[in-house]
């Protein structure tokens, strides 16, 4: 999607007598002082320069889209989050089309951003792809250098090494950098992942058991205690942290893995539902045992 409130700028704004993009990406006049239809650009002859025309056209401060124009970094980033998940979203449930939608979405994210970074003069869309690139070759030098690599396995370590050592000369903490924006449980697991690199980490999987084992019961000492909700807040995110702990040692990626339960959970829930209405009942009038047993079914017919 692309990120704005519906109907904000369609087919009926009122526009000066400026150029359009038509199809063979040739311009246009337009005779009117309204444009009423556009073509889709012609996918052989489209370019990057294609979309950038269209952000600068949209950001013009006197004939563009108010909402675009209205927009900054703090109001679009929700939305730059919300693409990269949305592309996540299609690759997961394998549909090809909707990734390629999905990836343009979070093109013109990049596109966006950009474009208001180079009216602030920080730098430009050019900026960003110098800065990748840079970074893409000095992360890389079994590919554009000399140096040897034997295997994936020593190219991620050797990745981590390039990674921490910019992060050193940056900063003086390792867990300095880690992007706030992130969701708290992909935070989580970077955080102790630097920690770990550091030489702060449980020897095993076994201590972090325990761990887990010891903060849920703090948690329920506080709940069974009648504690305020602050108190039991803290718990909680101390059992959450922990439990990302563990899922690192496992080599499980807790986001996706939670990503996974929540749409499992759906589908059984949703076989639920069929099932309590081909009893001619619902959800809320069923049973708790019969509910617990159509749950079980769902389980089964998975």
């Amino acid at each position: 999607m692309h990120g704005r409130p519906a109907n904000t700028c369609g087919a009926h704004q009122w526009l000066p007598r400026i150029d359009v993009y038509r199809s063979n990406l040739e311009y246009t006049r337009v005779t009117d002082n309204r444009v009423t239809s556009m073509s889709q650009p012609d996918s052989e002859t489209v370019t990057i320069h294609t979309l950038l025309d269209i952000m600068k056209r949209l950001r013009d401060p006197g004939h563009g889209c108010p909402w675009d124009q209205q927009q900054d970094f703090m109001t679009i980033a929700p939305y730059t989050l919300e693409e990269a998940y949305e592309v996540v979203d299609a690759i997961e449930r394998n549909d090809r089309e909707d990734l390629r939608d999905e990836l343009g979405d979070l093109l013109f994210q990049v596109v966006f951003h950009a474009q208001m970074a180079q009216e602030a003069g920080w730098f430009d869309f050019s900026g960003v792809l110098t800065s990748i690139c840079d970074k893409m070759v000095r992360r890389h030098p079994h590919v554009f250098a000399d140096e040897v690599i034997s295997d994936a396995e020593e190219q991620t370590r050797e990745w981590e090494k390039h990674k921490e050592r910019e992060r050193q000369a940056a900063s003086g903490s390792v867990l300095d950098g880690i992007p706030l924006s992130h969701t708290a449980l992909t935070r989580a697991g970077k955080i102790q992942k630097q920690a770990a690199k550091a030489g702060f980490d449980w020897p095993d999987i076994d201590g972090v058991f325990a761990k887990v084992a010891e903060e849920l019961d703090e948690l329920r000492e506080e709940i069974r205690a009648g504690s305020d909700a602050a108190r039991i807040s803290d718990e909680t995110g101390d059992l959450l942290f922990t439990v990302v702990n563990l899922a690192r040692h496992a080599g499980i990626d807790p986001e996706s893995a939670l990503r996974r339960a929540n749409s499992k959970f759906i589908d059984r829930f949703r076989n639920v539902e069929m099932q309590c209405r081909t009893a001619g009942s619902s959800v809320q009038q069923t049973d708790p045992v019969i509910l617990d047993n159509y749950w079980d079914k769902a389980k089964l017919e998975e």
